[in-house]
């Protein structure tokens, strides 16, 4: 049975499937539901006709360019699964259906859905590609077949259980606002910097509202805080590239000396209390731009298309359209940008004068 999985590639480890797959599971969320989103709320709000107008329609729906990239979301998703666990053409290319229905089985905690059925069915189709002279119809026949019904079987629980986790998350962070802030800001902050991607996890358990605010904190306190602390070793390509990019850039330097990491947890374990108890911050855009964090600067637009275009889920909970004041324009600017700025490198001071951060312990 080694030798076979060997031979086929079939790798089951958490490295395979909790950073490649989620990893590429976020790529193909951001490619498909939030640039749609995206586009959607920039047509709508600045009345760009091509953007706004309905180019497709399907079963009596009408699809603008970014509803027709939204829809895309879980062959996207199935794909980018299939293409980071080595998956042949064939395999691959049946993932499309694959994860079709396994999104629409799953609602509103169908991204979760899709990254189990995903690699259960890309790791079936690669166990009997190329095994046979009919290679042509057995390795769709198989991938799709054991897609779909593992679909029919389990999308459902576990997109109900993923939805069930995260209205948990949102209610709590109601009812505590101040120690869930903590908790939900820390924790996605830290997924965000570890080779994980906290943008698919925000998206599979749905997280918006309170949570997603809390969650948006936490990712920008570890991005604009590691690249503020690390200026004096990065400099403006380092600034640039944590800042906008991803904090991930320093989990090298986090496994040599992991004292590093103390100054944007403790920024994070600040910035998301203020979020849900004095700024009142809500994530009512798509749920994965919860975490995203500065990057692109999605994590903003997001709680900006929200504000002017909740998302169905966000609606569902309870948003309502607003014409955000100064207040709100304040208090995500001090959460996003600001505040991790000014905190981390202060919080970074006195671990540097004790030497347990040293010179270029942050160097990329």
């Amino acid at each position: 049975m080694k030798e076979l999985l060997a031979r086929k590639n079939v790798v089951p480890s958490l490295g395979r499937y909790g950073i490649d797959a989620m990893g590429a599971m976020a790529q193909g969320l951001f490619c498909t539901l939030l640039i749609g989103t995206i586009l959607n709320t920039l047509g709508s709000q600045f009345h760009i006709g091509f953007l706004t107008k309905e180019w497709v329609a399907i079963a009596g729906k009408g699809y603008t360019v970014g509803s027709l990239a939204a829809a895309m979301a879980g062959p996207a998703m199935a794909v980018a699964i299939g293409y980071a666990l080595q998956a042949p053409a064939m395999v691959l290319f049946t993932l499309i259906p694959v994860g079709w229905a396994t999104n629409a089985l799953g609602g509103a905690g169908g991204p979760f859905a899709v990254y189990v059925v995903a690699i259960l069915a890309a790791e079936c189709g690669k166990l009997v590609s190329k095994e046979t002279r009919i290679d042509i119809l057995v390795t769709p026949s198989v991938t799709l077949l054991a897609g779909v019904l593992m679909a029919a079987l389990i999308a459902a629980p576990i997109g109900s259980a993923a939805t069930w986790l995260g209205g948990v998350i949102m209610w709590a962070t109601q009812l505590q606002p101040f120690l869930m802030g903590i908790l939900v800001s820390v924790l996605v902050g830290m997924a965000l910097t570890l080779p994980i991607s906290s943008a698919a996890i925000c998206a599979g358990l749905g997280l918006t509202g309170l949570a997603g605010g809390a969650a948006l904190a936490g990712c920008c306190a570890q991005m604009v805080g590691f690249a503020t602390m690390s200026f004096r070793e990065n400099r403006w390509g380092g600034l640039i590239s944590q800042g906008i990019g991803t904090s991930m850039l320093q989990m090298g330097n986090i496994v040599r000396n992991p004292r590093i990491w103390i100054p944007p947890i403790l920024t994070s374990a600040v910035t998301g209390p203020l979020a849900t108890c004095l700024f009142h911050l809500e994530m009512n855009g798509a749920a994965v731009n919860s975490g995203m964090g500065t990057c692109g600067l999605c994590g903003p637009i997001g709680v900006w298309t929200g504000w002017v275009e909740p998302s169905a889920a966000a609606l569902a909970a309870g948003a309502r359209t607003l014409t955000p004041g100064w207040e709100d324009w304040t208090g995500l600017l001090l959460v996003s940008v600001l505040l991790p700025a000014v905190l981390c490198p202060l919080f970074a001071l006195p671990l540097r004068k004790i030497g347990w951060i040293q010179d270029k312990d942050l160097t990329l």
